[in-house]
């Protein structure tokens, strides 16, 4: 069954509803894209390397290749926050409320903290999106609190927390380090006039531009297509319950079930669940060399055994570290027949990240130049706090972890600033601290309540 067939059998409100829903997911992520990647042309704005205009043009194309290239595991850290089995009854209209609530609720704070300027966290709105239709659905089919995967919640959670520590902390040391390396005093000045600063420090601050353009693409990027996935997901879990695009997928996960069989036997395991998991999975994939030949209303229960089945695994790759390299090589070719992302998407995700970048920076660059620390933004602290920023960025994707691109690089200034002694705004600092600690309550309540709202509707 292809995509279109899958999208053309559903009815015709439920496929209105998925475009829509679609529709709203990829504004979601060019909204991300004019209200976070500011964060990454305002060094370079401010310190007069490059005109605004080719400054966001530059951004922004960094932004789209970061999203081609930056894999899908962040993606799927997102996807795996709500129990996918809440989306799967694409007949009840609860199902249908549940997406468009978390996509419109996260929109609906991205936009309003945008206006009055302040950067906040998209991941933030993003995860507290998630969890508050998460939640509330939890609640009101009266399981209590049980529905969400609350282990992968606390993970994400403190990647966020730590995060922007480390960039306040590690900015700070870089331009202490940097002084010491780098004497001339232009660096660790504010800009005179409008001369751009030397060429060689231009240099340097364009290339940290990119880079946190390219860490930020990689990143956020996946968030989004972990957005559009939960759409899909939700709508037609048929055609995304698991890879049927790849013509050998079902005999390479049977034979890396195989391998594991054979591992846990000459490690002289006898974890019986866990045997009886890989028993079943190989007994649903028998015979097959593509899971398109998987019955069309057996994937989804397929899926979730195979899901069981690669979460087994890694909890033995945690109680038995020393067969992890053995282990793990053949966990990840089994994740990979349920968790892919198509082609599509990734595009799609680019091209909205990339041209939302170009539009609508303004109101955050002010905020982040002018308005952390007491002085105008040097050559050095711009260049330090991008740094520091990339690096987190891509440590986290390579951790599989999403960040938030907002928070390491405000935190970085005010780093920088207090470490040039430049004096820092502590009334903006309060507000963004503020905006960091509610973001998250906020969108849980905001997309709580209404999926309240509009299951009262339906």
């Amino acid at each position: 069954m292809d995509l279109w067939t899958s999208a053309s059998s559903l009815p015709f409100m439920t496929l209105f509803f998925c475009l829509f829903a679609l529709a709203i997911a990829f504004a979601f992520e060019f909204i991300n894209g004019f209200h976070d990647t500011a964060n990454a042309v305002t060094t370079v704005i401010y310190t007069k390397s490059l005109p605004a205009t080719p400054a966001v043009i530059y951004s922004g194309f960094l932004n789209f290749l970061g999203v081609m290239v930056g894999g899908t595991s962040v993606a799927f850290s997102i996807v795996n926050l709500l129990p996918v089995d809440l989306l799967i009854d694409n007949t009840s209209g609860r199902a249908l409320v549940m997406v468009l609530s978390l996509l419109i609720g996260g929109i609906i704070w991205n936009l309003g903290t945008w206006f009055i300027g302040l950067p906040v966290s998209t991941s933030h709105t993003l995860i507290g999106s998630i969890l508050g239709v998460g939640i509330v659905n939890s609640l009101m089919s009266g399981n209590g609190l049980s529905a969400l995967n609350w282990g992968q919640v606390i993970t994400v959670m403190m990647a966020l927390v730590i995060s922007p520590l480390l960039g306040f902390v590690l900015a700070g040391i870089g331009l202490l380090a940097m002084k010491l390396v780098i004497r001339d005093q232009r660096l660790y000045e504010p800009p005179v006039d409008e001369n751009p600063p030397p060429f060689w420090i231009r240099g340097l601050l364009i290339i940290t531009c990119g880079g946190v353009s390219f860490a930020h693409g990689s990143n956020d990027g996946q968030k989004g297509m972990g957005l559009i996935l939960l759409v899909l997901i939700g709508f037609m879990p048929v055609y995304y319950a698991m890879d049927i695009h790849d013509h050998q997928k079902a005999k390479t996960c049977r034979e890396a079930v195989v391998n594991v069989k054979q591992i846990m036997a000459q490690s002289n395991i006898t974890d019986t669940m866990l045997i009886k998991q890989a028993d079943q999975v190989l007994t649903n994939l028998e015979g097959k060399i593509s899971l398109e030949e998987v019955p069309s209303d057996k994937r989804w229960e397929v899926r979730r055994e195979i899901y069981s089945l690669v979460v087994a695994l890694r909890k033995l790759q945690k109680t038995m570290p020393e067969i992890k390299h053995l282990l793990h090589p053949q966990t990840d070719v089994i994740k990979s027949s349920i968790e892919f992302v198509p082609l599509w998407v990734v595009i799609g995700v680019a091209l909205s990240l990339g041209v939302g970048t170009t539009i609508g920076y303004k109101r955050i660059v002010i905020t982040v130049a002018e308005k952390i620390g007491k002085s105008h933004l040097t050559f050095g602290q711009g260049a330090v706090a991008e740094t520091i920023t990339a690096a987190t960025i891509l440590g986290a994707v390579f951790f599989h972890m999403p960040v938030s691109t907002t928070h390491v690089l405000s935190s970085g200034i005010a780093g920088t600033m207090a470490a040039n002694k430049s004096g820092v705004q502590f009334e903006t600092c309060r507000k963004i601290l503020l905006a960091w600690v509610f973001t998250l309550p906020a969108s849980i309540a905001l997309s709580g309540l209404l999926f309240v709202v509009g299951c009262m509707v339906v």
